[in-house]
């Protein structure tokens, strides 16, 4: 809200919001600065604040399923403020995503740090009530444990999905000090429960040391396909593009994004970190390829905002997050809805 004189509104509570086609949008940048104002997911409305969502925008902060360094209950919180300087406007896109779809952070749910298993069923619960009212779900996470509740999630709405997994790392190893349920196991115990579809499912980024070659073979087993690190080299994101593309084709998607399969330049600010991954702007670029697909969930986890100087990794997540709003909304667009 502004007087005649363009001043804003007197009222230091009021949050004027931009609005297109019908869609409660980010609050105004020309009237509150983007260090100011809501601390939401690039300013946009609560879910509280809109009657119908197409998009819901949701944080799992917990991280107690992590091997090596935690600190990623804290990443949901990093990436919306790290999220400030996100505009309406995706021109590598050529869309408007906050007015082709209502998008809004719905907020966190909320899961129990010191039982697993309980907090396997809270994010199962949470994704489950959240998918009642919008038909897509972006969760900001967490640790990649947090993949298999939303998985569950998925299936009873979609059916078996296809999974583009987006990490350094395979993440369908079966144990970690015998426990079942890790942020190294999310992927193996969904393909034990029928959860995705094993003739389209596929890990993109792999790199870094095995422990042995029969974790290559279990994986292919459990119906995943390979494109590794180093072959960004040769077919570089147009090929991987390409690649995801014939692999899952009319399939409903789930998109998992482990901010590790950006190399350590780009993601500082992660638990597992492998050197020789990819660029910000390849990940962004295959991202965008998920325009063409049935994209009807996401998550971006393992965001550790304490190793991360500057906001560099959160700064990376936000934007792989506001490019996954903007293929969902082109996808939106192209059907005429």
């Amino acid at each position: 809200m502004t007087d005649p004189s363009g001043r804003a509104d007197s009222n230091p509570w009021s949050a004027p919001r931009v609005e297109a086609q019908g869609h409660v949008g980010q609050v105004d940048a020309t009237v509150v600065p983007r260090f100011a104002g809501p601390s939401t997911f690039a300013r946009l409305p609560r879910a509280d604040e809109v009657s119908d969502l197409d998009v819901a925008v949701v944080g799992v902060p917990f991280d107690s399923g992590v091997t090596y360094r935690p600190g990623a209950r804290f990443g949901p919180a990093h990436v919306r403020e790290s999220s400030r300087l996100l505009r309406p406007y995706n021109p590598a896109a050529d869309i408007e995503p906050f007015a082709a779809l209502q998008v809004v952070d719905a907020g966190d749910i909320v899961a129990n740090p010191f039982d697993i298993g309980a907090a396997i069923q809270h994010v199962h619960d949470g994704a489950r009530q959240m998918l009642e009212r919008a038909s897509r779900l972006v969760t900001i996470g967490g640790d990649h444990t947090i993949a298999l509740p939303l998985l569950r999630a998925m299936a009873e709405r979609h059916g078996p999905v296809a999974v583009v997994h987006f990490d350094a790392h395979l993440d369908t190893w079966d144990t970690y000090f015998g426990a079942d349920y890790t942020h190294g196991t999310p992927f193996r115990r969904a393909s034990e429960e029928g959860l995705i579809d094993r003739s389209g499912s596929m890990h993109v980024g792999i790199r870094g040391p095995l422990y042995s070659t029969s974790d290559l073979s279990d994986d292919a087993e459990l119906g995943f396909h390979i494109v590794h690190s180093r072959e960004m080299d040769d077919i570089g994101a147009r090929g991987v593009i390409e690649r995801i593309q014939a692999r899952v084709q009319e399939r409903p998607v789930y998109v998992s994004v482990d901010i590790d399969v950006l190399d350590p330049a780009f993601a500082p600010g992660t638990g597992t970190p492998e050197s020789g991954g990819l660029s910000s702007r390849e990940l962004l670029a295959m991202v965008r390829g998920f325009a063409q697909l049935d994209l009807v969930g996401a998550d971006v986890v393992e965001v550790a905002p304490a190793y991360d100087h500057a906001q560099i990794t959160g700064i990376a997540a936000s934007h792989v997050v506001y490019e996954l709003v903007s293929a969902m909304a082109k996808r939106a667009r192209g059907k005429g809805a």
